[in-house]
């Protein structure tokens, strides 16, 4: 018998999956940054840990076949939320102990492979459950909602806890109280999944067992990287966005350093509205509008644009490090920055979905992000060491300079237009 729910609209469940993928992930890689930065951690130390804890996300295509193939996309959907609002409890709590430093990070670590595990099975129910067309018209879509819970962490709960700063006289049990309600959201949005997910693989499971005894894993993964030009494949996603790699971890630092430190001394409060909040929301119309802009245009022809959209606005953190701007400026220089960014990045994402193809898309696009969070790990490592050692002005120039080789690979990748539309 047909599941009734395989006829729900993609826009009942779609948005809150995405916000779900998207909260764990910028607590585990960006509010990270923050509170460790507020509660005394150097910037050499944040940047080389946190780095680190993009790893799930790197190797995740080692699991992504058991995910692809045992069970269902919607059982590990679920277990996943509920495994990460746990986890979330714990990184909240763990502030509160003098050790604090490694009971959190084991937390964040922990977070991080449940986040990257939801990350597979949610990208694999999107294929799944999306045609090739509504595939194309969802990703600014998902994009959107994904930044919103951005803006959620690095902004509304990054306000609160500068909020409770103020109020409590206490940074550890302001972050707690933060922490804690991001894991109260979690659990909510688990019992709403629960209820509302359709179940688009009701007769894969019959399925999987014969897929699990004929297909070696190694098959799997070996199927991707015999891909035309994956030489280049793999240059573009990891080069792509390896400036950005280095500016992300230090932008925030740079914004909370005090002036003499070479930063622009502001507020944990005033940080959560400059990049949290209005960077962000740039960051999630950027991205809305290059998925329009690919849809109408196509991916080739965008290619390029979006490259120098994504790339061109670092300047303006040289300027912002040389010129030390009052607020008012560093609003629009940083929202400017963000709204390019997502409207670059959206070219990165329609391409990882172009090449997953064939029967195990699924684990090929979990290959795709594994890739692609390599290219923001490594540079991730050494930025915060970089930083430290030539100071914010130059360390900014050099972000600029290594835009250039990510740019170079557009050159080389294959992408056939006709076929963009077609490919299922």
């Amino acid at each position: 018998m047909k599941n009734p729910t395989m006829s729900r609209s993609p826009w009942t469940f779609i948005p809150t999956l995405y916000f779900t993928s998207g909260v764990p992930y910028v607590i585990i890689n960006t509010v990270s940054v923050i509170f460790y930065k507020k509660l005394g951690i150097g910037n050499t130390q944040i940047a080389l840990w946190t780095s680190f804890l993009y790893l799930p996300w790197v190797i995740k295509m080692f699991w992504g076949p058991v995910v692809d193939t045992y069970s269902t996309k919607r059982t590990w959907i679920l277990a996943s939320q509920f495994a990460m609002f746990s986890c979330l409890g714990l990184l909240a709590f763990s502030l509160q102990f003098p050790n604090f430093f490694f009971i959190s990070f084991a937390a964040l670590t922990i977070g991080a492979f449940i986040s990257a595990t939801y990350d597979i099975a949610t990208d694999g129910f999107y294929l799944l459950t999306l045609n090739p067309a509504q595939q194309a018209f969802f990703s600014g879509i998902r994009s959107l909602f994904y930044r919103f819970a951005v803006i959620f962490g690095s902004g509304f709960l990054v306000f609160l806890a500068g909020q409770l700063e103020f109020s409590l006289k206490n940074i550890p049990l302001s972050w707690t109280v933060a922490l804690s309600f991001s894991a109260l959201v979690l659990a909510i949005l688990f019992i709403f999944h629960y209820l509302i997910l359709p179940y688009p693989e009701f007769n894969s499971q019959h399925q999987s067992q014969t897929v699990r005894n004929r297909i070696p894993f190694g098959n799997i993964i070996g199927s991707y990287f015999r891909q035309e030009k994956i030489g280049a494949i793999l240059a573009f996603i990891l080069l792509y966005r390896f400036g950005e790699a280095m500016l992300v971890k230090i932008a925030s630092l740079f914004l909370l350093d005090k002036p003499e430190a070479g930063g622009l001394g502001l507020s944990t409060l005033e940080l959560g509205l400059v990049y949290g909040t209005f960077g962000v929301i740039s960051l999630s119309l950027g991205g809305i509008l290059g998925g329009l802009v690919i849809s109408k245009y196509g991916l080739k022809k965008c290619l390029l644009p979006m490259a120098l959209a994504l790339n061109l606005p670092d300047i303006f953190y040289v300027y912002m490090a040389y010129a030390k701007p009052s607020l008012t400026l560093v609003y629009p220089l940083v929202s400017l920055e963000q709204l390019g960014y997502g409207f670059g990045f959206t070219a990165l994402s329609v391409y990882l979905m172009y090449i997953a193809k064939g029967q195990y898309k699924t684990s090929h696009f979990a290959i795709s992000t594994g890739i692609m969070a390599l290219g923001m790990m490594l540079p991730g490592l050494i930025s915060g060491y970089i930083q430290e050692k030539v100071g914010y002005p130059l360390f900014f120039i050099l972000v600029c300079l290594l835009t250039i080789p990510g740019m170079i690979t557009l050159c080389f990748i294959p992408i056939e237009e006709e076929n963009n539309h077609s490919t299922s």
